[in-house]
């Protein structure tokens, strides 16, 4: 067809994109929400991230739908933004915690039903560059709506209250009104019986090992390195707002003005990302460790000694360093088992980095009790001296291992 071609109709596939990280819009009212719900910091930083655990849940039952149902791609994905803009504003009208979870849970299934659908769609339409270049503007469009959401969700809590800031996810029903508009509905779907018998053969073979080759055991480290990134990342953005809070007063409400310029050096991280690798190889690996630990220590550094202009620094810089770490993940993968468990293999990971996202408030919470400091106030930012050590850990355990496996070749 030809209106694909289009930059409108380009924008309307990338539209659904734009709200996929939603989810994190509310994390600069976690103070407020926490207040209002009378609820703890760990409970207050599951709102955020409790939709990753239904998009993992989403991610593998979308496609079983779209068989069973005879479901199209646009429509799946139409479904799915809905149930976001539906969930989302869910905790406008409730004051109940566990109600307002369970939103959060459903919101998560809204971007599991269309999250692997949207890239797929744009895989079927589009082919050589101007796939490639639709699928880089796609990763853009995730950090872009993440930056805008979070910005619009904290204007909303200065100006209006907590409740109000949950309006954001109207947006959701924009941009369902204009995919459904612009985006062509005739991608074709498989016949159930082929889809359920090539998910019964890969089933099959991932359990009993069948395939001409075997999973290197690299691979399940490297889920385990995905999973503590994300404890990390996610686990700073949750805390900002509260230390924030601690060292501004109560009254403080612009964090979600860092967040949103946080996102910029992720947006920038993912850019130049192809460039850094190509002159520094896999030493990329260690300068992006680095420098996410740097990041742990100024943000400590900064709730240690209330000063806000280093906690900020802390924040904005880890972004950029994680977006030149997980690429590099997932570019290793080839190499770690046969083109038959790619597919495989790259869920796995995904998991890895969903898990990470879903339980960073309690690895947080763990950690803040070994070390005998409460969850509150300036403590909130105890994790990260221990998290930034840890990442140097790995550098050096990374660095050790590739150097012997050097020595044997």
């Amino acid at each position: 067809m030809d209106n694909k071609k289009s930059i409108v109709t380009k924008l309307a596939f990338l539209s659904v994109s734009f709200m996929v990280t939603s989810a994190y819009a509310i994390q600069g009212s976690l103070p407020q929400l926490k207040a209002a719900l009378h609820i703890t910091q760990t409970q207050s930083e599951y709102l955020v991230t409790t939709p990753s655990f239904a998009v993992m849940i989403f991610v593998v039952l979308s496609p079983l739908l779209q068989s069973w149902f005879h479901i199209s791609d646009k429509k799946i994905i139409m479904l799915g933004v809905f149930i976001v803009g539906l969930a989302g504003l869910v905790p406008m009208f409730v004051s109940n915690y566990g109600i307002v979870l369970a939103s959060r849970l459903v919101l998560g299934a809204g971007y599991g039903l269309y999250n692997s659908q949207a890239i797929s769609m744009i895989s079927v339409w589009y082919e050589g560059n101007e796939r490639a270049q639709m699928l880089g503007w796609r990763a853009a469009a995730e950090q872009i709506g993440q930056a805008t959401t979070l910005f619009i969700a904290g204007l909303l809590l200065s100006l209006i209250g907590w409740r109000q800031s949950f309006l954001v996810y109207a947006l959701a029903f924009l941009v369902l009104l204009f995919f459904a508009a612009r985006v062509p509905d005739d991608s074709k779907v498989e016949a159930a019986e082929e889809k359920e018998e090539k998910q019964e053969a890969e089933l099959k073979e991932a359990i009993e090992g069948e395939g001409k080759g075997k999973i290197s055991p690299v691979v399940y480290l490297l889920i385990l390195f995905a999973f503590l990134l994300v404890v990390d990342y996610v686990g700073m953005e949750n805390r900002f707002s509260g230390v924030a809070v601690a060292i501004k007063g109560a009254s403080y409400t612009g964090s979600s003005n860092f967040l949103s310029l946080m996102l910029i050096g992720a947006t920038l991280g993912g850019l130049f990302y192809g460039s850094i690798k190509k002159v520094m190889g896999f030493g990329t690996v260690y300068f992006g460790l680095i420098l996410m630990a740097i990041s742990n220590f100024l943000f400590a550094y900064g709730a240690s000694h209330r000063s806000f202009m280093m906690l900020v620094i802390g924040l904005l810089l880890i972004g950029f360093p994680l977006q030149l770490v997980s690429p590099l993940i997932f570019n290793l993968l080839p190499d770690l088992a046969p083109a038959e468990r790619q597919p495989l293999i790259t869920s796995m990971v995904l998991i890895g980095f969903n898990f990470g996202a879903f339980f960073s408030p309690t690895i947080a919470e763990w950690t803040n009790h070994i070390m005998g400091r409460p969850q509150a106030g300036l403590d909130l930012a105890a994790p990260f001296v221990p998290y930034g050590i840890g990442l140097l850990v790995i550098a050096l355990v990374i660095f050790i291992a590739t150097r012997r496996q050097a020595k044997k070749n």
